[in-house]
């Protein structure tokens, strides 16, 4: 996968790039990540890739051929041709669809993802109509630039590609992925402090420790995001349980 970034400020991924888990995926070759300076395509002599919105107002905006030309650059760079698969070229904004772990399994599927970082007031609005295909955001609160939103998004995705993460079922049991919250974990040592490891976990039989780690996924789910559970894959056995543990838990607070 190669993922390009978008940026007035490629120094901030110098670190996220280069350490821990997206550093070892480039080691391996999984992954080519690169940030850009989306300035340095600026056409005027003070290089400013922002101008104030016509009809007045308060702020500036990002100008479009800035941003055109580093798309068309990088594409150039990577040797994509006009006949392949176009890239996901997502705009990283307040306005965007919330990005969430059913976003990243679907983008890790492409070959290629460009992200776009803004600043100032916002994009001009033909960056958003001629050029991005995705628009996404990592929650409803405003941030001074899109880069440490692309830095999230690029790490949830990347750790998706087989290969990256050590053990492959990692990922698959992620909270989210699963359409729960992932069960508790324990190491060693069995007991500390008085804090012992549930005997179940020692016990050896794996099918009883599967059944406990689902019953453990439905019942956090259950106390700290219940609305996943609407839209959750349970059988019929699982929604009945639930449903007693419900109203037992409604009787006990009456």
């Amino acid at each position: 996968m190669k993922v390009d970034v978008l940026t007035l400020f490629p120094e901030m991924f110098d670190g996220v790039f280069g350490a821990s888990i997206l550093g070892k995926a480039q080691t391996k070759g999984l992954v080519s990540l690169g940030a850009t300076n989306f300035r340095n395509y600026a056409t005027n002599k003070h290089n400013t890739v922002d101008d104030a919105p016509y009809g007045g107002g308060g702020g500036m905006v990002l100008k479009p051929d800035p941003i055109f030309a580093a798309v068309e650059d990088v594409l150039e760079q990577r040797g994509e041709a006009a006949s392949m698969k176009p890239p996901r070229i997502i705009l990283m904004c307040p306005q965007g669809e919330t990005f969430t772990q059913k976003k990243a399994e679907e983008l890790v599927q492409e070959d290629h993802l460009i992200f776009i970082c803004g600043h100032y007031e916002g994009y001009d609005e033909r960056i958003r109509e001629f050029l991005v295909t995705d628009e996404l955001s990592i929650g409803d609160y405003v941030l001074t630039g899109g880069e440490l939103p692309a830095m999230v998004a690029i790490d949830s995705i990347v750790r998706l590609i087989p290969g990256v993460l050590g053990n492959e079922t990692s990922a698959v049991t992620d909270s989210f992925s699963t359409g729960l919250l992932e069960y508790p974990h324990y190491t060693r040592p069995p007991e500390f402090r008085g804090m012992k490891v549930p005997d179940m976990l020692l016990s050896g039989h794996h099918l009883n420790i599967e059944a406990w780690r689902r019953e453990q996924s439905l019942l956090r789910t259950l106390e700290r995001r219940p609305e996943m559970l609407e839209t959750a894959d349970l059988t019929d056995k699982e929604r009945i349980w639930l449903k007693k543990i419900r109203s037992n838990r409604k009787h006990s607070t009456e």
